[in-house]
């Protein structure tokens, strides 16, 4: 089954805000992912946006409204169906199994064109996203389950990943026999043949903890380009922060939410996040394969000079979430860097 966008499904606000840690990023709704704009890096450690300090300074805020056109990448919706079109079975009540094997089925793909599809707790609107998926991303079917009836359909799948339960409505998915792409797991967030140290590595006592305790800081030159560390999609950016701006050249706590980010969102249902960018090189919904450019290091935000903040993290709907291990394919030894480590960059697609 085809999805097919529907004009009243495509109105959401983009609005940039702030974590506990004092970070931009999006702000959710029980009907809608949220998106905002982008982050980067230098050779001295970082000042993370995901210290638990909070600031308590206003926020840039980015806003824009799609009214049906999905095709600017600047300015997506998620695609969830909600409101008064919806109907059928009370929303706390809906499941079941509809009795079809799920053999003919036993992966779905994602069919929302520059924009993402959440993952729902239950197969219907009523509660808060668990997490969302880029287009053309394949997950596979665990149960075929009817569930809240919208525009004459009640088909949702349950689908694998990183949540407990997670369920899409079946409009803006198809069935597919391909299989995922290869995982080839990460690699270092620079261009092929790079080499630089690492400031500082996981559980940092400098401010790589709580939040960021699974964060690496990167010595790089101010424009260096930072690459994917693995197959996205562009779910959240902020890139508000412009030469001359107080905060471009980094600053103290006050500038915290003022740090240019670019989140990806991989097909394993986890995510990462490039921060402190001097200028952000992708769009919102873009589909970014590994090594591709997403932003140039900086030191936008909370930061003492140019360097980068890579980290993987869970996928929380925002910019910032709570970071998460991850093993770099071209590490020697165990795959994750340590402070002072240098290393050099394999991420050769």
């Amino acid at each position: 089954m085809l999805a097919r966008p529907r004009n009243w499904l495509a109105l959401v606000v983009l609005t940039s805000g702030c974590a506990s840690g004092g970070e931009p990023e999006a702000t959710d709704s029980l009907t809608s992912p949220v998106f905002t704009n982008a982050s980067n890096d230098g050779s001295t450690t970082d000042l993370d946006p995901g210290a638990t300090i909070t600031t308590g300074e206003p926020e840039p805020t980015t806003t824009a409204t799609v009214t049906g056109d999905t095709d600017d990448p600047a300015t997506s919706t998620s695609f969830d169906p909600t409101g008064p079109q919806t109907t059928g079975p009370d929303l706390t009540t809906t499941s079941g199994t509809t009795g079809e094997p799920v053999d003919p089925c036993p992966r779905v793909r994602t069919v929302v064109p520059g924009d993402v599809l959440n993952v729902r707790p239950t197969p219907s609107t009523a509660m808060a996203p668990v997490g969302t998926l880029g287009d053309g991303i394949i997950v596979d079917v665990l149960a075929i389950v009817q569930g809240e009836l919208i525009d004459g359909d009640d088909t949702w799948y349950q689908i694998a990943g990183n949540w407990p339960e997670g369920y899409v409505f079946g409009g803006f998915v198809e069935c597919t026999q391909d299989e995922p792409p290869g995982d080839d797991g990460f690699f270092l967030p620079l261009q092929c043949g790079t080499t630089t140290t690492i400031t500082q590595g996981n559980n940092g006592d400098f401010s790589h903890m709580g939040n960021s305790a699974y964060a690496f800081d990167f010595s790089l030159a101010m424009g260096t380009p930072l690459v994917a560390i693995a197959d996205g999609t562009v779910s959240n950016l902020y890139a508000d922060v412009k030469p001359g701006d107080p905060c471009y050249n980094g600053g103290g706590q006050e500038c915290n939410p003022y740090t240019n980010y670019v989140t990806l969102l991989h097909g394993d249902g986890t995510g990462s996040v490039y921060a402190h960018l001097s200028a952000v090189q992708v769009s919102l919904g873009q589909v970014v394969p590994r090594g591709t450019v997403v932003g140039l290091t900086g030191s936008t935000g909370w930061s003492t000079g140019p360097h980068a903040h890579v980290a993987r993290q869970e996928n929380c709907g925002g910019g910032f979430c709570q970071s998460i291990p991850v093993v770099f394919a071209d590490v020697p030894g165990d795959g994750v860097p340590d402070t002072g480590e240098m290393v050099t960059s394999q991420n050769c697609p």
